[in-house]
C-alpha cells in the first residue's frame, strides 16, 4: 500500500529528536535546532498536531562545561542536564518564536506515568496544551530521576507520550536512515506489521556516543506502537523536510504499522506498565484468555515468577514462554503460590470467604 493511503488519517503526531540531531560534537547546534523547528513548523501550518520529544539536555550541557558526556558520573549527568535543559528549552523558544508558534515544556519520569492518576494528569496537561495551539516540548526530567524512575532512553519516553495524547504517528528522528534487517541491503525495510524474535536480535547494540538509544529501544519503541494499533516511522534527521516529506507520503525509513482497532483507555496504560512478575499459564488458560476471552482464574496458573502484591501489573506467558498479556492482579505473589492449580472451592479453605473469583479481571486485562 502506499504510504500516502497509510498515513492519511494521521492528525496527531509525536516527533521524537535524538541528541544526535540537535547537537554536534556534543555542542548543541543551532543549525540542526532550526532545522527541526521549520519542519515541526510546517506540520503546523498544514493543520496536524505535534508533539516535540527532545533529547540532548545532559550532553548540551556537558558541551557547555567541555565535559565528555561518556566520562560522567550519574549526579553529574543530572547536574548538567539541569543546565543543558535551560539552553535547551531556550533554542527551541527562541526558533519557534520566529514561526510565531509558542512552546511549552514538560519534564517527566516513568513514575509520572506510572500511576493511573497521575497519568491521566499529565495527559490532560499535554491535551490543554494542544488546545491552546501550544506545541509541547517534552524531556525526560533527568535531573531527578533514578534508575527506578526512569523510561530509560527517549525512544520509551516517547511512546508513552503517543500513548498519553492518543496520538496517530510517531516519528523517530535519529541518524540512521531506518532499520536494516541486513546492512548489505541498500535500503531499509519499508514496512514492518510485528517484532519478531529476529527483528530484535537484529537490532541489539548501542546508540552514538551522545545519547543512551539504539536500534534496540526503537524496536521496543514500536513494540509498543503496534500494540497501540498505531504507526510509527523511524527516519533520518539528516534528509531535509523529512517530516513534511513523510507527510506527503514519500517513502522515507521504516514504517511499523499496527493493528486495524487501536487500543483505548486503561488498555494503553497496561501496554505500557513494567511487569511486576509474570504469571505462567496452561494451554486451558491461555485458550480462555487468547479465544474465549475470558477473566484468569487460579485453575490455570502453572507458574509464577517475581514477588508483587495486589495491584500490580503483572505478564502472563503460556508455558512456551510466549507473552499473552498483562493485567492488574488481585493477589500476591504469595497468595498465589498457594492457590495457583485450584478451584474456588480450594481456595476458600486456603484464604477463607474473602477472595476474588478471578486472578486478573477481563476489564483488567489486555491479551496481544
Amino acid at each position: 500500500m502506499p504510504r500516502k493511503e497509510i498515513i492519511k488519517d494521521v492528525r496527531r503526531i509525536v516527533v521524537k529528536v535524538g541528541s544526535s540531531s540537535v547537537t554536534e560534537q556534543g555542542v548543541l547546534s543551532g543549525k540542526k535546532i532550526s532545522g527541526i523547528v521549520s519542519d515541526v513548523a510546517g506540520l503546523v501550518k498544514r493543520g496536524y498536531q505535534v508533539v516535540l520529544v527532545t533529547s540532548g539536555a545532559i550532553s548540551t550541557g556537558a558541551g557547555l562545561m567541555k565535559k565528555n558526556v561518556r566520562n560522567l558520573t550519574i549526579p553529574e549527568k543530572q547536574a548538567y542536564a539541569a543546565v543543558g535543559q535551560t539552553i535547551l528549552m531556550n533554542e527551541y523558544r527562541n526558533r519557534f518564536n520566529s514561526k510565531g508558534l509558542h512552546v511549552g515544556q514538560i519534564l517527566l519520569t516513568e513514575d509520572d506515568v506510572k500511576n493511573r492518576t497521575r497519568f491521566l494528569n499529565a495527559r490532560h496537561t499535554l491535551e490543554a496544551l494542544i488546545a491552546l495551539r501550544i506545541i509541547p516540548i517534552v524531556n525526560e526530567n533527568d535531573s531527578v530521576a533514578v534508575n527506578e524512575i526512569k523510561f530509560g532512553d527517549n525512544d520509551m519516553l516517547s511512546a508513552h507520550v503517543a500513548c498519553l495524547i492518543d496520538a496517530d504517528l510517531l516519528i523517530l528522528l535519529s541518524d540512521i536512515d531506518g532499520f536494516y534487517m541486513d546492512m548489505a541491503d541498500p535500503e531499509p525495510v519499508d514496512e514492518i506489521h510485528a517484532i519478531s524474535n529476529g527483528i530484535i536480535e537484529r537490532a541489539g547494540g548501542a546508540g552514538s556516543d551522545y545519547g543512551t538509544g539504539g536500534m534496540l529501544s526503537k524496536i521496543r519503541a514500536a513494540e509498543i506502537i503496534i500494540r497501540f494499533g498505531e504507526k510509527m516511522i523511524i527516519a533520518s534527521a539528516k534528509k531535509k523536510n523529512a517530516l513534511n516529506r513523510i507527510m506527503d507520503g514519500e517513502k522515507i525509513g521504516t514504517i511499523f504499522i499496527g493493528k486495524d482497532r487501536p487500543l483505548t483507555g486503561k488498555k494503553r496504560w497496561l501496554v505500557l506498565r513494567k511487569p511486576a512478575g509474570v504469571l505462567v499459564l496452561d494451554k486451558g488458560a491461555v485458550d480462555a484468555i487468547r479465544i474465549g476471552k475470558k477473566s484468569l482464574l487460579a485453575s490455570g496458573i502453572a507458574g509464577i515468577e517475581g514477588n508483587f502484591v495486589m495491584g500490580d501489573v503483572i505478564e502472563m506467558t503460556g508455558t512456551d514462554g510466549i507473552k499473552i498479556g498483562k493485567g492488574i492482579v488481585n493477589y500476591s505473589s504469595q497468595e498465589l503460590h498457594q492457590i495457583k492449580g485450584k478451584k474456588s472451592a480450594e481456595i476458600r479453605k486456603i484464604l477463607g470467604d474473602n477472595i476474588f473469583d478471578e486472578v486478573i479481571n477481563r476489564d483488567e486485562l489486555l491479551a496481544y
